[in-house]
């Protein structure tokens, strides 16, 4: 049985991605910030039957959660083959680039960029124990640079300082990752998920969190002969 971890799994996007790596047969622990909110989507789960599921205590923006929590799937399951990063925030909005304030902006990145980048170090000798660790950066239409300069796009005009300049440098990361770790058998992609009706964004959506949870555990459970350092949405492979 493999072993996966997504944070910010207590609901929306983050619990269908739970959902379905679980009815995959995965073992998949439901990273939470809140305890009591993690184990209630545990519940939720167990009520479907998925009692191959567990909830952790993580907020990435804390460090000691965060060593914390690899503490425990070390000692519990001694390696982690799937990494989904979906926690993250969306900010105040809108989020203007001329006023826009840098402690705002600097909230932002706290979460969606360095508390990422935190994680996803933390629990690289874990997946090194994998015999094939996958992550997944769950970013956004909206961290595009290419779309974001094409005015026929149909999110053109939503332009935000905060949120969206957070996941283009995710993305980033993201080929930087994959090249750091090309000779490894860890594989990691960036992944949107389209936008999607949740609490995230006050239900402004035109899919449903279990339509889109599909495309990130599609990257999740990629083969060995799958993409690496690659930025995709349900329609293939998008431009950064």
């Amino acid at each position: 049985m493999k072993v996966a971890l997504v944070t910010g799994a207590n609901r929306g996007i983050g619990f269908e991605t739970a959902k379905q790596l679980a009815q995959l047969g995965h073992f998949v622990y439901i990273g939470c910030r809140d305890k009591s909110l993690g184990q209630q989507a545990v519940e939720k789960l167990h009520k479907l039957g998925l009692i191959n599921t567990e909830t952790i205590v993580i907020d990435i923006t804390k460090v000691t959660t965060i060593t914390e929590a690899k503490k425990v799937i070390e000692t519990k399951s001694n390696r982690l083959d799937i990494l989904v990063n979906n926690a993250g925030i969306l900010g105040t909005v809108p989020q203007p680039a001329a006023t826009t304030s840098v402690d705002e902006i600097r909230r932002i990145f706290d979460t969606n960029f360095f508390g990422t980048i935190q994680v996803t170090q933390e629990f690289i000798p874990l997946l090194e124990k994998s015999e094939a660790g996958r992550i997944v950066n769950v970013t956004s239409d909206l961290s595009s640079l290419t779309l974001h300069n094409d005015p026929t796009w149909k999110f053109y005009p939503f332009k935000s300082a905060g949120y969206s300049v957070s996941k283009t440098a995710l993305n980033g990361y993201t080929i930087m990752l994959a090249f750091g770790l090309k000779d490894s058998k860890i594989k990691v992609n960036a992944v949107n998920p389209g936008h999607t009706a949740t609490d995230f964004n006050n239900h402004r959506g035109d899919k449903i969190p279990d339509q889109t949870a599909g495309v990130i555990v599609k990257y999740a459970t990629i083969d060995n002969d799958g993409p690496n350092g690659k930025f995709f949405n349900e329609d293939g492979e998008m431009p950064w």
